[in-house]
């Protein structure tokens, strides 16, 4: 799959979950350095908000964004998912007062996320970063939503995102 990131085509690696598909299984790394697997989730619906970078002004802007949306979502849990390193997504939330999400790395070498997920940046200015992409999953582990966010430097569709999980 492409996208575009400033108007030029970038290649995802990977297929691009969809809705009705499982959601497979991720091992990422939280902001305290221990890992966070789907397996191990609460049971809530989560939402997978993914992103090339904190250091991005749209990026933060989602980040805020969705901090303000999990506050008032009953049953979810809002999972924020970069290449940032964990302790660069700690300062990030400790300076900007985010609280409701959680932040996790893909910064792992032997990561798989990105191509599981067909999010992974394959060529181009910012490859090997995360393209930006919402995945909701139910607490049954099947996608309800996906969306991949035709050019990396918009924001997502909030509307529909709130529409799935109401």
């Amino acid at each position: 799959m492409t996208v575009t990131f400033k108007g030029t085509p970038v290649t995802l690696a990977g297929h691009f979950i969809q809705a009705g598909e499982k959601a497979p299984d991720f091992l990422l790394i939280k902001n305290d350095l221990s890992e966070f697997s789907l397996s191990e989730h609460n049971g809530n619906f989560l939402v997978l908000n993914i992103f090339p970078s904190l250091d991005t002004g749209v990026c933060a802007t989602t980040v805020r964004r969705f901090n303000k949306m999990a506050a008032e979502l009953p049953d979810t849990q809002v999972l924020c998912i970069s290449k940032d390193l964990p302790f660069a997504q700690h300062r990030f939330c400790v300076a900007e007062g985010i609280d409701n999400v959680i932040t996790l790395s893909d910064f792992r070498r032997e990561s798989q996320f990105g191509e599981e997920y067909g999010v992974l940046i394959a060529d181009g200015p910012i490859k090997g970063l995360l393209t930006r992409a919402i995945v909701v999953i139910h607490p049954d582990g099947r996608v309800v939503y996906s969306e991949l966010v035709s050019e990396i430097t918009q924001e997502p569709d909030y509307e529909a995102i709130l529409a799935c999980l109401r």
